[in-house]
């Protein structure tokens, strides 16, 4: 049975996504990133980056969520559009997008919104980040203009990969992101609505995962905070 390693953070939560989505059957094994569970050896044996998320699929071990997305697609055959080369294309350049935009600078521009240390001065940090979130979120919002879905007119991974970050876009962004991108909302509300979705956003809940920010997670978490505090 594939093992599906994950904890609840928008990357692993879009694989969830797939998995609830095709119907595969998986054993879900939490990493507990508060608590370091990413640093063990048995886990970098999987995913060297010590990253969430990853799979094991009967010894074939994957590890990023777009790529996990694209392998599992492939390998069903489920949730790709149709296999025409311009759709071939559309489908790597915007799951590449999200993969190398998106999800970065979502993330960095959470941590610098969330989590940075407030004794030091991270404004322009905060400002880089916030400002390419939004540009790329400005970039989803326009593409989705008169499109429903973003290639093709299938739900595809595409739209999973852009889900898993784009639903906590007013967590990145601010309140104001739904009003601010409709068409990439309007996405996400649709998504968000599958009952696979609410499995996949629930998929955390039936484990115990650290809740605290304390310096023990934040070690664990922002490794480049110890490494210059020693």
């Amino acid at each position: 049975m594939l093992k599906f390693y994950f904890n609840g953070s928008p990357n692993p939560t879009k694989v969830a996504l797939f998995l609830e989505e095709a119907g595969i059957a998986y054993q879900p094994v939490a990493v507990d990133t508060r608590k370091g569970d990413q640093f063990k050896p048995e886990y970098l044996a999987i995913n060297p980056n010590a990253k969430v998320p990853a799979i094991d699929d009967d010894g074939v071990t994957v590890f990023d969520s777009n790529a996990i997305l694209l392998y599992l697609a492939e390998k069903t055959g489920k949730f790709l559009p149709a296999n025409t080369p311009q759709n071939r294309a559309q489908t790597l350049s915007w799951l590449m997008f999200v993969a190398t935009g998106v999800g970065p600078y979502s993330g960095q521009a959470v941590h610098f919104k969330h989590f940075a240390p407030k004794d030091q001065n991270h404004d322009y940090a905060h400002n880089r980040y916030q400002f390419e979130a939004q540009r790329h979120y400005a970039i989803l919002n326009d593409h989705l203009a008169g499109r429903k879905y973003m290639v093709g007119d299938t739900y595809t991974i595409v739209d999973m990969a852009l889900w898993g970050w784009a639903r906590m876009a007013a967590f990145v962004m601010g309140d104001d992101a739904a009003a601010k991108y409709p068409n990439v909302k309007r996405l996400v509300d649709e998504i968000s609505a599958r009952p696979a979705a609410a499995k996949a956003i629930a998929l955390k809940d039936n484990f115990k995962f650290k809740a605290e920010m304390d310096d023990e997670a934040r070690s664990n978490m922002f490794r480049h905070m110890s490494v210059k505090a020693a």
